[in-house]
């Protein structure tokens, strides 16, 4: 057996010093990317592509793995994909636009996660279809998921009226992936009438998700010296209803002197809602109190947005958001992945941090020289060509 004592062991150690290395079992892979260790004799398995027509039969059929693997073309940054992918959208537009969307966002630690699976456990046992997209921190090592919200919707994650998809944010600031839209409609049109839409949880930049919603509800846990700090404005006042969650033991007169507090500062700022009045309320997501209030206050909400036509209208407004959001992240991608400009950008960074270049002049030469290339590159596009 190949063993090998530890480099830090002393050479003088003696006995006293058991430990020893044994070389590991070869496998497959050891979970990093790039590390693949699969051999000639080891079968590998390639799933057959799915056609345009498949994928959105599947997905009006509410196939659950057509659908998760719908997602997961929709998510792929391949040019190839992306354009197959928009075409299975374009077919499947005509069945969207019939849910209620609803955005659950809060700190760390204010129980979104638990809230979610009691409510949506209500839901689900009252005849609803539900969708949970829960968005989960990064890996900055593996790009991946850190937290496993499945995981943490263990009695939901088992309904067969559910479907729960986490996906890992990548970065995306605002707390939701660059393709939680899309992800909305292929869900929408797989015939789910509810759709949660689970953020990240880092704080109060957390305001992207206001433009996928209808409903948009904040999370606040009483006794964790944020009160105070909440009644700033910011997040507070996009949201159409705080829920105070953990009102429950030693916590619950907390939780009221919280919801009081909240109240009152609600009065001083504007409704992000034409016609509705943002409501707080207190919420004990482990023993079910005050969770089925919060739904009765979603369709009490979704009842006034749709009599006054402000359901329609905010869609609307929100597909053209979408659009300007696409417009300003492809500009952004043909800057940064300029020849030119990545030549560039180093020694431009250099002069800023050595206090030769003020960080303004720094961007406007940069968005010059961007700017001076694009057109070198058109005319070089029609030299020699006549005119027409």
């Amino acid at each position: 057996m190949d063993k090998k004592r530890p480099e830090w062991v002393p050479a003088d150690g003696g006995e006293e010093f058991t430990t020893s290395v044994m070389k590991g079992v070869e496998s497959r892979h050891d979970g990093m990317p790039g590390t693949s260790r699969i051999t000639s004799h080891v079968p590998q398995v390639h799933r057959r592509q799915l056609t345009i027509d498949e994928h959105v039969q599947g997905v009006l059929a509410k196939d659950r793995t057509i659908l998760a693997r719908t997602i997961t073309l929709i998510e792929s940054n391949s040019p190839r994909h992306m354009q197959k992918a928009q075409e299975v959208l374009k077919q499947l537009l005509p069945y969207t636009g019939k849910s209620v969307r609803l955005g659950i966002t809060g700190v760390p630690g204010a129980g979104k996660s638990t809230f979610i699976e009691a409510l949506g456990m209500q839901l689900v046992s009252s005849g609803h279809a539900l969708a949970v997209l829960a968005v989960d921190p990064s890996s900055s090592l593996t790009k991946g998921s850190v937290l496993g919200d499945k995981t943490r919707m263990e009695k939901l994650s088992r309904e067969t009226n559910c479907f729960i998809r986490p996906s890992p944010s990548g970065g995306t600031l605002g707390g939701v992936t660059r393709k939680t839209r899309e992800t909305c409609l292929l869900c929408e049109a797989a015939g789910f009438d509810v759709i949660f839409i689970e953020t990240v949880g880092v704080g109060q930049n957390e305001i992207t998700v206001r433009s996928l919603v209808d409903f948009f509800l904040l999370l606040k846990i009483a006794g964790a010296g944020d009160e105070l700090q909440g009644i700033k404005k910011g997040i507070i006042e996009l949201a159409d209803a705080i829920l105070i969650n953990k009102a429950d033991g030693d916590n619950l007169q907390r939780a009221e002197v919280a919801r009081d507090e909240f109240s009152r500062a609600l009065h001083y700022l504007k409704s992000p809602t034409r016609g509705w009045t943002p409501r707080v309320l207190t919420a004990s997501s482990i023993h079910g109190k005050g969770v089925a209030d919060v739904w009765k206050m979603v369709e009490e909400f979704v009842a006034i947005v749709h009599k006054n036509k402000l359901f329609e209208e905010r869609r609307k407004s929100q597909m053209i958001e979408w659009i300007h959001d696409l417009i300003r992240e492809h500009l952004e991608q043909l800057f940064y992945h300029n020849d030119v400009i990545r030549a560039e950008l180093p020694q431009t960074e250099a002069a800023v941090t050595a206090g030769t270049m003020p960080p303004t002049a720094a961007a406007q030469h940069l968005l010059a020289l961007f700017e001076k290339t694009l057109f070198q590159t058109e005319y070089a596009k029609l030299d020699g060509k006549p005119e027409k």
